[in-house]
């Protein structure tokens, strides 16, 4: 069997409010309506989630990485406290012009997660708030899905005028799951 299916989320903008200034702190962490319920039916259906995020105010010098670390950590005990589970957040620190392999568009969390977790890419969604998030995705062979809470509503300008096909487009994390488990891909 070519790896377990699983559902990669970006963090900011997908399941909690994207801010301009970067998330600097659990009091800045808002979570968005339908998260929990929608967290609480992929664990319900056996699904693996893993937060796949760009987190630059590392390298920006605007949080710690032990910040970060703290806020994901919470992120996760308040998800596991409403019936849902992330296994795991992996995350790049970098600034664009560092030019890593793991920020996305690039693949590179994907495939580290794929790795770690024999995860089969060809079998799993990647759900994001952005353009960079829908080339990840589609690059590591993912079904990607575009939210439009975050920056989805003017990201999906520059998908269309960038000519990216292949993504589906949902409202938010609750439709997005939605979509998900009436696919009924994979055995989880």
């Amino acid at each position: 069997m070519p790896g377990r299916p699983a559902v990669f989320l970006d963090r900011d903008g997908v399941i909690n409010e994207n801010r301009e200034d970067y998330v600097k702190s659990w009091d800045e962490f808002v979570f968005l309506p339908g998260v929990f319920e929608a967290l609480r039916k992929l664990a319900r259906n056996g699904w693996l989630v893993v937060v796949t995020s760009n987190q630059s105010a590392i390298n920006r010098g605007l949080v710690s990485r032990a910040i970060v670390d703290e806020i994901n950590h919470r992120m996760m005990e308040a998800v596991e406290r409403h019936g849902g589970r992330i296994e795991a957040v992996l995350y790049c620190p970098h600034r664009p012009d560092e030019n890593c392999s793991c920020r996305k568009p690039r693949p590179g969390l994907l495939l580290e997660a794929a790795r770690r977790f024999n995860i089969g890419l060809s079998r799993s969604y990647l759900v994001g708030d952005a353009l960079s998030d829908i080339a990840a995705g589609l690059r590591a062979g993912c079904q990607s899905i575009l939210v439009l809470t975050g920056r989805g509503e003017k990201e999906l300008n520059y998908l269309v005028r960038e000519g990216y096909v292949g993504y589906h487009v949902v409202a938010d994390l609750r439709e997005a799951v939605d979509w998900i488990l009436a696919q009924g891909k994979g055995e989880r």
